[in-house]
């Protein structure tokens, strides 16, 4: 079934992991919720928010990109704090918050986003006309079966919504904001009305969780954020700025066979999973190893389908490491060559995983030269060109597993030859990583940038691609006259971008 989700999706989700904090993350607290807010006042908690977007467009690279809009809630946890999802605010241009039951519009901005978590945390210029209102208490993680409330803004009307739920599961699965991450998730029974998205999840008066994304061929059911996602994202802006999730670096393999059992000398009912990879600079890169068993990460043992004991819930071993921070460590038990061991791992981000996240609030980097557009390869590129050449494709996905990240910091893709008589007679080459320039093997945008805008130009520019036995050719002669032309046949209003 797809995950959807987005500021029009809304999804009353509900229900949020019990609690069972790790010891860096404690609960938000303020004196104003000593005792539970009633109702009326929860309501005044809840804001409405409007965002107007403008969305990148990376087939052309040059211009604005697409103006859009939306709708999505929002609540008050803090002086001046308000927390919401990601995927409602991100690109936006101008944010607007409104009260419940007035017309009042108040400006907003954000202070802090979390893409990989899809949370953020804005702000009003004006905080005076909420200044009285309750300051919503982060609770703990709902149980199985008990009943929470979904309260929001969905399309539709401008008034309050409230709708409730079970608890159906508590699982570790997909945030599709950035379609690359998996963290804690908490699915409910309940009528789902787009427009909840960023709303608060409530239960006894207290934040369980944060409404954020539903399946779109599945009825009555969606999806919050529990607390220790919650949690973990408000402790991290603490110092001022969001540090993003930390990695093991590993690839394991579930030890179900009885052959790989025996092979490894478990018996039927011993722990452990097969590290089947690890990458080389991440957390792990220089403890692990392939072919380790891993056997407990914390004293936590872990099973053969790779999954710990947290409060008593069953979840992903990743858990463990997702409640920790940059700097944090953690202990994990292997077995390597037969021999029972433990190592410390200190945890840290790793910036090549980027690469198969979404970006967002960053303008698509790029260079022209003689009508042929480069552009970075990332998920986003990926999306909008849809390309399809299998050397494209291999260097993706081996990105990581296979190193490539050590030498190419980009991988270049020639993804458009605009019209021109300098470029005629090209094809076949759009779509395709560039390999070197001029014989210089390319590692990055900017890199291939100053090659193809040297202080002294050669008489051709010679592209190579990889999978293509022939080269691209540009003389160099033509090219100041043929780039003005470019300019103006098709508005190229600034000839590259290369900021990240």
């Amino acid at each position: 079934m797809k995950i959807l989700s987005a500021f029009t999706c809304a999804i009353a989700t509900l229900c949020s992991l019990q609690a069972q904090e790790p010891h860096t993350i404690q609960p938000a607290t303020d004196s104003k919720t000593a005792t539970s807010p009633r109702p009326a006042d929860i309501y005044k908690s809840v804001v409405r928010i409007e965002a107007s977007t403008q969305v990148p467009d990376y087939k052309t690279p040059w211009n604005a990109g697409r103006f859009s809009g939306g709708t999505g809630t929002g609540f008050l946890i803090g002086e001046n704090k308000f927390l919401t999802n990601a995927h409602v605010v991100s690109n936006a241009r101008r944010l607007l918050i409104t009260l419940h039951g007035s017309s009042r519009k108040h400006q907003a901005r954000v202070v802090h986003i979390a893409h990989d978590c899809d949370l953020a945390l804005l702000e009003v210029e004006d905080f005076t006309p909420f200044k009285d209102f309750a300051h919503l208490k982060i609770g703990n993680i709902p149980e199985l079966e008990s009943q929470v409330r979904v309260i929001g803004y969905p399309v539709g009307g401008e008034r309050i919504s409230v709708t409730r739920g079970v608890v159906s599961r508590i699982d570790f699965n997909a945030y599709s904001h950035s379609r690359a991450d998996s963290h804690l998730v908490v699915q409910i029974d309940a009528a789902i009305n787009p427009g909840n998205s960023g709303g608060p999840v409530l239960q006894e008066g207290k934040v369980v969780g944060v409404a954020f994304q539903g399946l779109t061929k599945a009825d009555n059911t969606g999806f919050m954020i529990p607390t220790p996602v919650i949690n973990r994202f408000l402790t991290d802006i603490k110092d001022g700025s969001y540090d993003k999730y930390v990695d093991l670096g590993i690839y394991h393999f579930s030890l179900f066979n009885p052959a790989m059992r025996k092979m490894n000398n478990l018996q039927p009912d011993d722990p452990g999973v097969l590290i089947s990879h690890v990458i080389e600079g991440s957390s792990s890169g220089e403890i692990l190893q392939e072919g380790d068993i891993l056997t407990a990460i914390d004293n936590h043992p872990v099973d053969s389908s790779g999954s710990v004991s947290i409060a008593g819930e069953r979840v992903d071993m990743t858990e463990i490491v997702e409640r920790k921070f940059a700097g944090d460590t953690v202990k994990v038990d292997i077995i390597r060559d037969g021999q029972k061991m433990s190592k410390e791992i200190e945890l840290k981000t790793f910036p090549p995983a980027q690469k198969f996240s979404v970006q967002y609030e960053k303008k698509p980097r790029y260079t022209i030269q003689g009508g042929l557009v480069f552009q970075p390869l990332d998920l986003n590129l990926y999306s909008a060109f849809k390309l399809k050449s299998p050397k494209v494709r291999s260097l993706y996905n081996d990105y990581l597993t296979e190193g490539i990240y050590k030498t190419r910091q980009d991988i270049l893709i020639l993804t458009r030859v605009l019209d021109d008589p300098i470029n005629s007679a090209i094809s076949g080459y759009e779509g395709s990583a560039v390999k070197s320039i001029n014989g210089v093997e390319i590692s990055d945008l900017e890199q291939a940038h100053k090659l193809l805008n040297p202080d002294t130009a050669p008489e051709f520019f010679v592209i190579m691609l990889d999978g293509l036995d022939r080269p691209l050719i540009i003389p160099s002669k033509e090219l100041a006259e043929a780039n003005q032309r470019i300019s103006q046949n098709y508005g190229v209003h600034q000839s590259s971008c290369l900021s990240k």
